[in-house]
């Protein structure tokens, strides 16, 4: 299949969109379980949320920003800068949880913690919710 120049810059600038839409639904996700963990639980829910949200939101916040990168490179994107992002970003949340774990100990609030990277994983469910991603 081959686009035209026109074709390609809609398909790059759609694209684009998606995926800084993505980002931020997942980034609000984070914040509205921590908010809510420590609403309802107290500070150490709070904090073990946020924790669990950020375990994921990270490393795919800069995975998604490299693939943004490559929206704008010569050639576009690749599959394997995708595949290679793709398990970097697993290693790094395992390596992030197993972090948490290690410093957080006994203050850790488990469901709160579950629940966090849960809605961190799902953000994305906000947008197809009200049809802002196609």
């Amino acid at each position: 299949m081959v686009l035209s120049a026109g074709e390609r810059a809609a398909v790059a600038a759609r694209a684009k969109r998606d995926l800084l839409r993505t980002i931020f639904a997942q980034g609000l996700m984070a914040l509205v379980a921590a908010l809510v963990a420590w609403g309802v639980a107290g500070p150490a829910a709070g904090v073990s949320a946020l924790a669990g949200a950020g375990a994921y939101f990270i490393p795919n916040a800069c995975f998604g920003l490299r693939l943004l990168l490559d929206i704008y490179r010569p050639g576009g994107a690749n599959p394997f800068t995708f595949l290679f992002g793709e398990v970097l970003k697993l290693g790094l949340t395992v390596l992030l949880l197993w972090a948490i774990v290690r410093v957080g100990g006994d203050h850790i609030v488990w469901p709160a913690l579950l629940v966090g990277l849960l809605c961190a994983l799902k953000g994305y469910v906000l947008l197809l919710m009200f049809r802002k991603l196609s």
